[in-house]
């Protein structure tokens, strides 16, 4: 919790001057009792005063208590002011700190965490820390001053009384401090089980189509109360466990209060020294209670500070190699390359293939036999756990991230379009020019339907670009990565929702156009990829077929079953 708790510091002379604020308030709401016992037993039960000096007296002393409680309002309420400005500040400094921290996390890192508890740390968790800081500075720090003070007042009042009221406050502190040690590690298991609805909330949102095709709704409905019951139960143990607190602090202190009042009337002590000792009991009292309060928070905040902290401290620090070169004749060249996403099983094994600049590589297989994977390893999401993987002779993981990336113009199987222009969208920030973005949309054949849009590229997209068709949308996104004239550009079956003529369309325009581009299409149907100058057949992370569309067609049976079944005819038909 120390590095959270450091996002607070630029912020210094706003806490100070809010703590001053509170110390005037707080030392000023502890003379009411003393100016109360006053006017009791100095003035109104004074016989060597008058009338007129009595009524002075009242007044005065009634003045300066008004004077007090102003001060005690007053500096309470600047107090909160400046306690809410600089908690927010901080939690919008540690906020953007923790976005950019997971903008950077390499997709290991990501997978580590999963992307639901990331949205979790970034939303609730910045949150709780929020109200951890901003609740001690309110609370935590008055409480303490008015109990020392308190005692302090008390004790140069009457030994006698004070001790009683001394006896009552490390009961209450121990009560607390047992209660916060077992509530932390349940308030833990708390944030995990709303990671869990987080990543329930997220499929339901992202699949609510699919739901309601399916008709599925009810059945989602079941399983979203399974993990808000479990969640709220965990909950319910979390308070009930921190619930105690204030019965028991409360109890203690008026056990303590019925002991004052007994030591009290034996003793023969005055009224006034009585009320004020019934006032200090309350002015402590509710500051214990206040601290209790404060311990709840903080066992809150503790568990997701921690948790913010373990994702500031991962390394994101650009590892660049230096790793023997390969052959620079080739743009692309995979030599022995292993890899395993869990390190137990691999996923890929001992890939090897090149190919030279402005030829077209075609990768199919079956779900899950790797294809996304190679792309991932030659973009360096992932790093190879065995062999080399080589851009123009280079290893991968000798180039900087930024140098490596610039290279690529992608298209992922699941990628997004943002709520904005078509320009927005195509241009994505790179400033490109009207002829760069005109010409990938007349190669990625949108043309034609985005001349068709009210204000063609100035037409706004709704969320994820739910106004346009499936294959509007894939159009959009390849004349996206087209658009800055990438050196390799990889279509991860993202033309699927494409029909037959505009993909035909598309493979003459991009080797019409960008002739001079390497190609990697992963793709489900073999006439996105037939004339590949090399096409790769994977099965569970092996090459079993590696060739041209006639070679294949001779030398791979699951290639040919494939081709048979697609395109309606039989091998020798070919």
């Amino acid at each position: 919790m120390t590095k959270t708790l450091r996002y607070i510091k630029p912020y210094g002379a706003t806490v100070v001057w809010g703590l001053i604020l509170k110390f005037i308030g707080s030392v000023a709401e502890l003379f009411l009792p003393l100016l109360l016992k006053w006017i009791i037993d100095d003035v109104a039960a004074n016989d060597a005063l008058n009338g007129d000096q009595k009524l002075k007296w009242t007044l005065v002393l009634g003045g300066l208590m008004l004077v007090c409680a102003l001060a005690a309002l007053l500096g309470n309420i600047f107090a909160n002011r400046l306690t809410v400005k600089s908690s927010g500040r901080m939690t919008h400094d540690l906020r953007y700190d923790l976005f950019k921290k997971t903008s950077y996390l390499n997709s290991g890192q990501v997978d580590s965490f999963g992307v639901p508890s990331l949205i979790s740390r970034l939303t609730s968790d910045s949150y709780y820390v929020n109200q951890m800081v901003a609740r001690t500075l309110r609370l935590g720090v008055r409480a303490p001053i008015l109990i020392l003070g308190g005692l302090i007042l008390a004790f140069s009042q009457d030994v006698i009384l004070a001790s009683v009221l001394l006896a009552c406050v490390p009961l209450v502190g121990i009560i607390v401090f047992l209660i916060t040690r077992k509530s932390v590690p349940v308030f833990f298991e708390v944030q995990k089980k709303q990671d869990d609805m987080v990543r329930r909330t997220q499929e339901n949102v992202t699949g609510v189509r699919v739901i309601k095709a399916l008709t599925k709704g009810e059945y989602e409905v079941g399983k979203f109360e399974e993990v808000t019951q479990d969640l709220a139960s965990t909950e319910f143990r979390a308070n009930r466990i921190m619930s105690l607190s204030n019965p028991l602090a409360s109890l203690t202190l008026n056990l303590g209060l019925v002991v004052l009042i007994v030591v009290g009337a034996v003793c023969h002590t005055s009224s006034g020294t009585v009320l004020e000792f019934l006032q200090f009991f309350t002015i402590i009292l509710n500051a214990m209670i206040s601290l209790s309060k404060i311990f709840v928070v903080i066992s809150r905040g503790s568990a997701s500070a921690s948790r913010i902290e373990s994702v500031l401290a991962m390394d994101t620090e650009e590892k660049i190699g230096n790793f023997p070169e390969g052959d620079k004749k080739y743009k692309i060249q995979f030599k022995d390359v292993g890899f395993s996403y869990n390190g137990v099983e691999n996923n890929l094994n001992n890939v090897n293939l090149a190919i030279c600049g402005g030829q077209t590589l075609g990768i199919i297989g079956a779900t899950g036999s790797g294809k996304s994977t190679l792309i991932n390893l030659l973009m360096r999401f992932y790093d190879v756990g065995e062999g080399q993987i080589f851009i123009d002779g280079r290893d991968v993981r000798n180039y900087p991230n930024a140098e490596l990336r610039k290279k690529f113009g992608v298209v992922f199987q699941n990628d997004f379009l943002m709520a904005a222009s078509v320009r927005e969208n195509v241009d994505y920030g790179r400033n490109l020019t009207d002829e760069q973005i005109n010409k990938a949309i007349d190669c990625a054949q949108a043309r034609e339907f985005i001349d068709g849009l009210d204000g063609g590229l100035d037409f706004d997209l709704a969320q994820k670009a739910n106004n346009l068709s499936g294959g509007q949308k894939q159009r959009l996104l390849i004349a996206r990565a087209l658009a800055s004239t990438p050196e390799i550009l990889i279509l991860d079956d993202s033309s699927s929702a494409l029909d037959y003529a505009t993909d035909a369309a598309l493979r003459k325009a991009l080797a019409r156009e960008y002739a001079s581009c390497t190609k990697v299409i992963v793709a489900q149907r073999i006439s996105s990829i037939k004339h590949a100058d090399l096409i790769l057949v994977l099965d569970d992370g092996n090459i079993i077929g590696e060739g041209t569309h006639e070679q294949l067609l001779e030398s791979c049976e699951e290639y040919s079953i494939i081709y048979a079944t697609q395109m309606g005819a039989e091998r020798g038909d070919a």
